[in-house]
């Protein structure tokens, strides 16, 4: 049976975007990915992937010795294709040398030299349906429940929010809106998080906060606006605030990885977009979502991925979008879901 290599090294929410193709791709055979540490971490549990080969380019494994190291050891499983999902010069160095006589990826990628195959990269799709592609390069294009993300939390990530949600007092009866205000780009950060998390506080919901370590002083500021808040930035894995977000009634974020995980979790989500436009490809694909955004400015979108300061100075696209609006778009989403059950 063919053997897949999938290479992606790309950002987390990249990789969880790339769950769909490796569910196709398991329909077929064995299917190996060669991502970074913290995805390979993510990507744990994944039934249709056989096995994660993290490769820490940044660091143990830097360098043209890691790179030629790592080519080394997967020519043993002798691999018949190499999907480029992240196609730098190194990613499609790391194929050839390795040996795989097949390399597939986009025709807009750095390393596109070193493939035998270039598949069209679609600016109208969906960056889940772009990816898709590679495994079809001549088929339909897919469907929106073929589109769907997938992780894959096991024991430990629930024990470790049952932890985290005892501890803080949280009753089986208490519905949780998750906010996600983190972002690496600066412009993408909605800076209204606090005044939102008072609107939505209530005695039957609770607000709790995800990110990383980076985002403990935007979370602070949330606490400080609703002190019983539970947050738990900093505090859990990737994948275990993938399950602490699949048990909430709703999350809020930035264009960040947070929305994929909402997405691979099917929980309903409200994402604010600033500098970026889900047109770009990145867009929520959960069952249910409310994207928001400055549609009035000719200067948005600015950005592929947001730069760090507003190239303008004044932030409209985030500034300008009020705490009273979007609550009404939780709301309603919310609502719509009572409806639904």
């Amino acid at each position: 049976m063919a053997a897949t290599l999938v290479i992606q090294t790309s950002f987390l929410g990249d990789t969880v975007l790339t769950t769909p193709l490796l569910a196709q791709l398991a329909r077929r055979g064995p299917v190996d990915i060669v991502t970074t540490p913290a995805s390979a971490m993510l990507l744990a549990n994944h039934p249709a992937v056989r096995r994660v080969i993290p490769y820490d380019k940044r660091g143990v494994d830097r360098g043209l010795g890691g790179l030629i190291s790592l080519a080394q050891r997967l020519r043993e499983p002798k691999y018949d294709v190499a999907l480029l999902a992240q196609g730098s010069w190194r990613s499609s160095a790391l194929a050839l040398i390795a040996g795989i006589p097949s390399r597939l990826g986009f025709d807009t990628s750095a390393g596109r030299w070193f493939y035998t195959k270039r598949v069209q990269y679609r600016e109208d799709l969906h960056h889940a349906a772009r990816l898709l592609m590679l495994a079809r390069p001549n088929g339909r294009e897919p469907s929106v429940d073929e589109l769907r993300p997938s992780l894959y939390p096991g024991a430990e990530e629930s024990a470790a929010v049952d932890a985290l949600l005892a501890a803080n007092g949280v009753t089986a009866g208490e519905a949780l809106i998750t906010l996600a205000p983190g972002s690496i780009w600066g412009t993408k950060r909605w800076p209204y998080y606090p005044e939102l998390a008072q609107l939505l506080a209530d005695s039957s919901t609770r607000i709790v906060i995800v990110g990383g370590n980076d985002d403990r002083e935007l979370a602070s500021a949330i606490v400080a606006a609703v002190p019983n808040a539970v947050n738990a930035t900093g505090r859990l894995s990737l994948l275990a605030s993938a399950d602490l977000i699949g048990r909430s009634t709703a999350l809020v974020t930035n264009d960040s990885l947070p929305q994929h995980l909402a997405s691979a979790m099917a929980t309903p989500t409200v994402a604010i977009f600033g500098p970026t436009v889900p047109e770009f490809g990145f867009g929520p694909l959960a069952p249910r979502a409310i994207v928001v955004g400055h549609t009035g400015l000719a200067c948005r979108p600015c950005d592929r991925h947001g730069p760090q300061k507003c190239p303008l100075g004044h932030h409209k696209c985030m500034r300008e979008l009020e705490p009273l609006s979007v609550a009404e778009q939780v709301r309603s989403l919310v609502s719509l879901g009572n409806v639904d059950a």
